[in-house]
């Protein structure tokens, strides 16, 4: 069995109940999902939850293992270099890495539903293809010229705003375009029932059921040791937020087509030959 989960923790216990396992340390993990969704790569894979709502609409061989392996707040992620205020995003460029990065899924549904943008009000920038090959941006979407970053761009002034989780760059100029973002961020965590998830695990669903089993029980007893808001396990509390990000990746032209919770909940129980109760 091959895992590939970025976490060293998680990594250790997936193997430690996997019994003959290989970890493929890919890092940053968001690497391996090209060739995990596409090409078999990995059993196991820690993958962002988009990458998995597109697989599955693409029918790739792909299914949810009910384990948040990334789960964060996302209003902080829209960043300035101007002063603070999401009205002014209206008719101003905007990049992100990619499209269907999980973390601008998030905070461009943020964006329409609690502050009434228009997307198409924004001059939108991208970066990079996302991992599914059948996937293209949207046609009102920009293409940044090959070679440049978005980080480098943003603080050289060519962007007005930035889209950026891990890719954040240490500027002190820089500030969220959302203002006291992290409380903004709870208290839509609070009204919702469910802070937002990036990361997830996937399985190969050819994959040895009682192996991937074993890794689920593991994962679940490594995982509750966080914080419950952002590390929610089973598919009854994962049904918010992956229901959530996949109406927002609907509506984005994320998605081909609609993917509902329980379509991944069959997916994934048919792959394992289990109840859905057995990943409650």
């Amino acid at each position: 069995m091959k895992i590939v989960l970025g976490r060293d923790d998680l990594a250790a216990a997936a193997l430690e109940a996997a019994g003959a396992a290989e970890r493929l340390d890919i890092r940053p993990v968001h690497k391996a999902s090209r060739g995990f969704v596409n090409d078999g790569t990995a059993d196991v894979c820690e993958l962002a939850i988009v990458t998995l709502l597109q697989a599955v609409a693409y029918d790739k061989p792909v299914a949810l293992l009910p384990i948040t392996a990334l789960g964060r707040h996302q209003h902080q992620t829209l960043v300035t270099l101007a002063e603070p205020g999401v009205d002014a995003v209206r008719g101003k460029t905007v990049g992100v890495r990619s499209w269907s990065q999980t973390t601008g899924v998030w905070l461009r549904g943020f964006l329409t539903d609690d502050y009434g943008l228009d997307l198409s009000e924004v001059d939108w920038i991208t970066y990079e293809d996302g991992h599914l090959p059948e996937y293209t941006d949207p046609a009102w979407t920009k293409r940044a010229p090959e070679g440049t970053k978005l980080p480098a761009d943003f603080l050289d002034g060519k962007l007005d705003y930035g889209i950026m989780g891990n890719e954040l760059p240490s500027d002190d100029r820089i500030r969220t375009a959302v203002p006291d973002a992290l409380r903004v961020a709870a208290e839509w965590a609070e009204s919702k029932g469910f802070a937002p998830i990036n990361h997830v695990v996937a399985i190969n669903p050819a994959a040895d059921a009682k192996a991937v089993l074993a890794v689920y029980d593991a994962l679940a007893a490594q995982v509750r040791n966080g914080p419950a808001e952002l590390n929610p396990v089973g598919f009854e509390a994962l049904r918010g937020p992956v229901t959530e990000v996949a109406r927002y990746a609907l509506e984005q032209q994320v998605l081909p087509r609609a993917v509902s919770f329980d379509e991944l909940v069959d997916r994934t129980c048919a792959a394992l030959g289990v109840s859905a109760s057995r990943l409650a």
